[in-house]
């Protein structure tokens, strides 16, 4: 009998240890997935973003930029399609990337007329600026509902950190618009994107989240680096009609999103 008590003891704590392991994977995937759709989202402003400058420019280096976030964006969404943290569909995660292969294919031509003609499309420009646009409204949902299906929590100020990155990268490529004379005169981005100065308010208020709670050590460091480099460049971006350096306010933005980037990282590890 003592025996039959300690291999029934036995398997039961076999099996709890086995649900909580599962459960423990099913949430580190499911945060994986959400990591993955965070960078396919920064990833496409950024080569939008380089876009923008290439019009101006026209260098290799700028070229080299657009083709880095396309990969990086690739290299997200190869990821989502293999994932299995089941979060989300195959054709929701299909959905978007039919939304990604449009907006390649848009960027594709858009370098094209740029390179064989010295000047863009300002029509094709226009449906790649909306395309960018729907495509991240796209996975921002998805992110919502993936989070909800993960049933797992997540810091408030990682998840403000993951807006912020968002929100800045898409920052930069408006901006990059009004700065670029060959285009700011005639195209002035997506119609019904929220204007600059509003963008702004916005980081201001997701910036207030991730400084708040503990932070020590590089974290520390990192968030005060980002609070000082953003209280440089907020006023162009809040007053973003009036004559400002472009390229020092992309150079800070940049580096504001590199920061965030591995803020994200050690709000990660210590959540």
């Amino acid at each position: 009998m003592k025996t039959t008590r300690l291999r029934t003891h036995s398997l039961v704590s076999a099996l709890l240890i086995f649900m909580l392991t599962s459960m423990s994977v099913r949430a580190q995937d499911a945060d994986d997935f959400l990591a993955q759709l965070h960078s396919f989202r920064v990833s496409n402003y950024i080569s939008l973003d380089a876009y923008y400058r290439f019009i101006g420019s026209g260098t290799t280096n700028t070229l080299n930029e657009i083709v880095a976030g396309i990969n990086t964006a690739n290299d997200a969404m190869n990821l989502l399609a293999k994932s299995t943290s089941g979060v989300l569909t195959a054709e929701q995660i299909e959905a978007l990337n039919e939304e990604f292969d449009k907006f390649k294919a848009l960027m594709r031509d858009n370098i094209n007329d740029v390179r064989n003609t010295g000047y863009p499309d300002l029509r094709l420009v226009s449906d790649m600026a909306n395309q960018a646009l729907t495509m991240n409204d796209s996975a921002t949902e998805l992110y919502q509902v993936a989070q909800e299906n993960s049933q797992t929590e997540t810091s408030p100020r990682l998840e403000a950190a993951r807006m912020g990155a968002v929100k800045i990268a898409q920052m930069m490529a408006k901006y990059s618009v009004r700065t670029n004379s060959s285009v700011a005169q005639t195209f002035q981005g997506t119609s019904t994107e929220m204007p600059l100065d509003e963008q702004a308010k916005e980081f201001d208020q997701l910036l207030e989240v991730i400084v708040k709670g503990k932070s020590d050590g590089e974290l520390k460091a990192l968030l005060n680096d980002i609070a000082a480099k953003w209280q440089f460049i907020r006023g162009s971006y809040i007053n973003y009609n009036e004559n400002n350096v472009g390229f020092v306010i992309d150079r800070y933005s940049k580096r504001i999103l590199e920061s965030l980037t591995t803020a994200i990282g050690l709000l990660q590890q210590n959540a």
